[in-house]
């Protein structure tokens, strides 16, 4: 069997209905795993379920919200229920917000942080227990190009990512020896149905391409391989790790063209 193989194992992603969560759900259960997919919105939830289960895979249909401990409590409860312990936990639950430092409120600043990161870590702590019982946990959370570089007028966001990268370090070295391997994956800028106007028809999205060396945005596809190896046992020896899937952008400078 290859190390990529996730049959047998039990996945869980928190924002896994939609965008870019979702796809990561799809590949796990394409690569073998059993997949609980979860978000606020049932008709996601079931929309996302059905196609797992299209994929011959089982799965659990539980709508949770991450600011809410009960309600990871309950989803925990239907995953252990449903389909026994849990392998991997994926965090793709996240908020945006557009404001400038000057302008924004306390109350959208703490909004912010409550989902990305604390919400982040209400998921990790209330998996924790069958995450250590399977013997290979593994954390996947999902970071972005602003935990590593400042992006003009989302301020809240980049620093809600930027803890959660601090997050995923500090808890890839507490749980290390609870044999719970705790990674993050930093997606490049990928083109969807919601951000496809600002990307296409904006200086903001003509600078974004400008700066990915590929000169193309990301599908949502190419996100599962970083998802499948950091949940795999190929991944056994990797923790405390952020992969950045971007075309590059990370690694730029000046794009322009060398001149005469």
């Amino acid at each position: 069997m290859s190390s990529l193989d996730l049959h047998g194992r039990v996945a869980v992603v928190v924002g896994g209905t939609s965008g870019l969560g979702r796809a990561i759900a799809i590949g796990l259960a394409q690569a073998g795993a059993d997949v609980a997919a979860t978000g606020r919105r049932v008709e996601l939830v079931d929309s996302v379920s059905t196609e797992i289960e299209r994929l011959g895979r089982r799965t659990v249909r539980c709508a949770s919200d991450v600011l809410s401990r009960s309600s990871l409590n309950d989803l925990k409860a239907a995953v252990a229920h449903q389909l026994g312990g849990v392998d991997i936990l994926v965090n793709a639950a996240g908020r945006m917000s557009k404001a400038l430092v000057k302008d924004i409120s306390e109350s959208e600043w703490l909004e912010t942080q409550d989902t990305n990161v604390t919400g982040v870590l209400r998921a990790c702590q209330t998996f924790y227990e069958p995450l250590r019982a399977s013997g290979h946990g593994r954390i996947i959370n999902i970071t972005s190009l602003s935990s590593f570089v400042g992006l003009n007028g989302v301020a809240a966001y980049a620093t809600s990512k930027a803890a959660l990268l601090g997050l995923t370090r500090s808890l890839a070295v507490e749980w290390a020896t609870s044999n719970i391997n705790v990674n993050a994956i930093a997606p490049g800028v990928f083109r969807t149905d919601l951000n496809k106007e600002l990307l296409d028809h904006t200086d903001r999205g003509r600078e974004f391409l400008m700066r990915t060396p590929m000169r193309r945005f990301g599908q949502p596809k190419e996100l599962v391989g970083a998802a499948v190896l950091l949940a795999s046992d190929a991944a056994s020896f990797i923790t405390g790790q952020c992969l950045a899937v971007d075309g590059g952008f990370l690694a730029s400078g000046v794009n322009a063209g060398t001149g005469s």
